[in-house]
């Protein structure tokens, strides 16, 4: 490990922690934190790890894990994060720059608890060619979600016939 000073700490003892290890951890803003974290845990069976309450009223900052993944996220209205230009999807014309892609043991149940919970199902669970049974759905407040469940590992040059025999 590189050693470093940040502001006074050392950091050659300080480890990172097991859930952000090996990930990029998406952070996400919506309209209303509360409202998407109750969707997320009716929808997909996410589980709030912690919240910060912005002084003001909402949510500064929460995480939640969906299956085995980490997700910050926070109201795009709490003074903080208007200084930070952060914005939910509907204050950029209801569009979103990303995907949250997620492994589950099951999508097809994953997929109706979600579409029952108000999610829109772009895609519906199919299996693709790719090795995984996949749905596309937009949460309420317009974030993207691929949700996966493995099926079959397939090698670089399978998945490459596979492709081409696609299209």
């Amino acid at each position: 490990m590189t050693e470093r000073t940040v502001g006074t700490v050392d950091t050659a003892d300080i480890e990172i922690p097991d859930r952000y290890r090996c990930a990029v951890v998406p952070h996400i803003m919506v309209d209303d934190a509360a409202t998407a974290i109750d969707f997320y845990r009716r929808a997909f069976g996410a589980h709030e790890d912690f919240r910060i309450d912005a002084p003001g009223g909402g949510i500064l900052h929460a995480e939640i894990t969906v299956g085995r993944s980490v997700l910050m996220l926070g109201d795009a209205s709490v003074d903080e994060a208007e200084a930070g230009s952060f914005a939910a999807p509907a204050a950029l014309g209801g569009g979103t720059s990303v995907t949250l892609h997620v492994f589950v043991p099951d999508v097809d149940s994953l997929a109706e608890r979600a579409e029952a919970a108000g999610a829109e199902i772009l895609q519906p669970p199919t299996d693709m060619f790719h090795g995984d049974r996949t749905v596309i759905l937009k949460d309420p407040s317009g974030h993207m979600w691929v949700f996966l469940t493995h099926l079959e590992d397939v090698s670089e040059e399978e998945l490459r016939r596979r492709l081409a025999a696609a299209g």
